[in-house]
């Protein structure tokens, strides 16, 4: 995709129209308030279900999607979050792939806290892109106080187990990404050891950087190795470093997923 393409792609994404919230019947937030783990974290959840037909998208939503963003403002008790993302869904549309989930979603939380005495005080907005035919940004408000002595949640428990497999886990061996300039930006090339996880494999590569936009890659198998290729393109057009221990790689097949962190040079 060449600069040109890729401003006319964010251009649509921020002049969407964006909903009102909940009130549309199309999308519901719920904060589920968790409890405080042995390491002193709070894990929390984040549940958004959504009418029939329609379906949000992954932190890594692919050429159809729009990926979601936080804002904290309000908040309090605590100084940084990690998000555990369930394996998600891969839609195909015209054309398109998309990365997401449909129905409802758990989406475990797990708040550093500062305070081990007090509660945590969450609040903020989450902008979301849903999608039926289009796509749409949501802005939804948040407001919840999570109890120093909560409890452990069912469903933040069962989201937390659909994780994806570790690299070690998966049995991946050598990765390597080799790198090569291109007009706007760079093309990268992975190398990953590893035995099919199943049918038809979609790999998705993120450049630890939410600036640079990257193509969905073209993936291919030799014998035990799995190839993908992908281009990085920065969104202000300009020339950008690529870090290869902050490359993430994920390969999703038949509802299971791989997250591997880092490559080295090939």
């Amino acid at each position: 995709m060449t600069s040109k393409i890729l401003s006319s792609v964010l251009a649509m994404c921020m002049a969407a129209p964006a909903l009102a919230g909940p009130t549309d019947g199309v999308v519901e937030l719920e904060i589920l308030e968790g409890w405080r783990t042995e390491n002193g974290t709070h894990m929390a959840g984040l549940q958004v279900r959504l009418a029939p037909g329609w379906k949000t998208y992954w932190r890594s939503p692919g050429d159809g999607g729009i990926p979601p963003r936080f804002g904290w403002q309000g908040s309090s008790n605590f100084d940084g979050v990690a998000m555990h993302w369930p394996v998600p869904e891969v839609f195909h549309q015209s054309d398109m792939r998309s990365i997401g989930y449909s129905d409802v979603v758990v989406i475990p939380m797990e708040l550093n806290v500062t305070d081990q005495g007090e509660p945590v005080q969450m609040r903020g907005q989450l902008q979301i892109g849903i999608c039926e035919e289009i796509c749409v940004p949501v802005l939804l408000d948040f407001d919840a106080t999570l109890p120093a002595a909560g409890a452990r949640d069912p469903m933040i428990v069962a989201a937390l187990l659909d994780r994806p497999q570790t690299a070690q886990e998966a049995g991946v061996g050598a990765v390597t990404c080799a790198i090569t300039p291109i007009e706007d930006g760079l093309q990268v090339t992975t190398r990953l050891a590893m035995a099919p996880l199943g049918a038809n494999e979609d790999v998705v590569i993120e450049a630890g950087d939410q600036q640079v936009w990257v193509s969905q890659p073209q993936t291919w198998r030799e014998g035990d190795a799995l190839f993908a290729r992908s281009d990085m393109i920065h969104v202000n057009g300009g020339s950008f470093a690529l870090n290869r221990s902050e490359v993430r790689i994920t390969v999703m097949a038949d509802g299971r997923s791989v997250d591997i962190q880092g490559c080295d040079a090939g």
